[in-house]
Formats: C-alpha cells, structure tokens, sequence
C-alpha cells in the first residue's frame, strides 16, 4: 500500500481514540455535575423523538394505533403488550378501511 493509505487509517484510528477518550472525560465530568439526570432520561427522550418524527404525516389510522399503543404503554409498562396492541390496532384499522 501506498503511505498516504496509511496515514488515513493511522489518522482515523487516532481520531476514534480522541473521540472514545473524550467522551469517557466528558462522561464522567457530566455524571459528576448536577445535570445528571439528563442521562437517565435521554434513551426515553431518543425513542420519543423517532416515535413523534415519525409520525409526523401520517394519515389518521397511524396516529390512533399510536395513541391505543401509547395507553397500553402506560396502563402496562409491557413493551411486547404495547407492540402487539399496536399492530393490531393498526391492522385493525386497515381493516376496517379507515
């Protein structure tokens, strides 16, 4: 191989080094600050983001699935419960031509 080849792959490696060593300082500065408590709320934050962008568009039978799933959601802290109901509700819509 030609050295330039090397000199990007040593460039990135260092690169990916720099960015895994940032984000463990970084992390462990964050968990010692008082906005912790971001981090425990940022993976619901993350699903709720994809869910509600989405959705965004989408015709009526998508949004009332969603909403029954939701409630599910709630009413059982379940995540299979909720995607069955979901699904089915969806399908059940399709179904019903709405």
């Amino acid at each position: 191989m030609i050295g330039q080849y090397w000199a990007v792959i040593g460039l990135l490696a260092v690169a990916a080094f720099a960015i895994r060593v940032t984000g463990l300082i970084a992390g462990g500065r964050i968990r010692a600050s008082h906005h912790a408590w971001m981090l425990d709320e940022l993976p619901g934050l993350i699903v709720v983001s994809l869910v509600a962008s989405s959705l965004a568009g989408q015709p009526l039978s998508t949004w009332i699935a969603a909403g029954l799933a939701l409630g599910v959601a709630i009413g059982t802290n379940h995540v299979i419960a909720t995607m069955a109901a979901g699904m089915a509700a969806f399908a059940g819509l399709a179904w019903l031509g709405v």
